[in-house]
């Protein structure tokens, strides 16, 4: 996930200037639309303040807690929305994370170009922070990635370093060796602390040439 307040101009360097073999990705934000877009529609519609739930995830530590058990399946996607909903002055919980996600929809250029990736030869997965709801297709997933590691089903969650561990692992390499992409900076960072090359995703126009230097490939489906 992303926020405008995170914007970039300086794009990451290849390691040792090897071509890395492994694509491993974010999902909301990176393979959706901008998912802050989602939230702040959502708030507009129940008449709150544009910003009103990214100001609670940025700047109430108790929501930001509690997020990160959802994340890692310690709290149900029911449980946070009676957690939030009076935090955010709404009236209905029941439903309250699938209303908030409701407007994201697929980024089909850059589903393309991890299509791309695998069919040229490049070890592809996964690597995504829960948040309790339905938003995974399994035969997408099938057809995208060698491997999928979502922080609910493995309990620890990004910007935890095992995490991208494992991800790499579980596309046979070491981190060294692979390119991680996420739309938040922070996850970058954590990536980078593991020796991964990690992109800050801000739309395909950006990221899908970078990635292209980076893996040696044309990202052409």
């Amino acid at each position: 996930m992303r926020g405008d307040a995170d914007q970039v101009t300086d794009m990451p360097q290849a390691g040792d200037g090897a071509h890395a073999k492994g694509l491993l990705v974010d999902f909301g934000g990176v393979l959706t639309t901008n998912v802050f877009q989602s939230f702040r529609a959502f708030c507009v519609a129940e008449g709150l303040a544009e910003n009103a739930f990214e100001d609670l995830l940025r700047g109430e530590p108790e929501v930001k807690a509690s997020l990160r058990k959802l994340e890692t399946n310690q709290m149900s996607a029911d449980e946070f929305g009676s957690f939030l909903a009076p935090l955010l002055g709404v009236a209905e919980a029941d439903g309250l994370m699938n209303r908030l996600f409701a407007g994201i929809g697929p980024d089909l250029a850059m589903i393309d170009g991890v299509r791309g990736a695998r069919k040229a030869g490049i070890r592809t997965g996964l690597i995504s922070n829960s948040v309790g709801t339905n938003i995974y297709d399994q035969a997408v997933l099938d057809e995208l990635f060698d491997a999928v590691v979502i922080s609910g089903d493995v309990g620890m969650h990004k910007p935890q370093p095992e995490i991208f561990r494992l991800g790499a692992e579980r596309v046979g390499l070491p981190p060294e060796r692979c390119v991680f992409v996420d739309d938040l900076r922070e996850n970058c960072a954590g990536a980078e602390a593991v020796g991964m090359t990690a992109v800050l995703h801000r739309g395909p126009d950006r990221t899908l040439p970078e990635l292209e230097r980076l893996l040696g490939v044309t990202l052409a489906a």
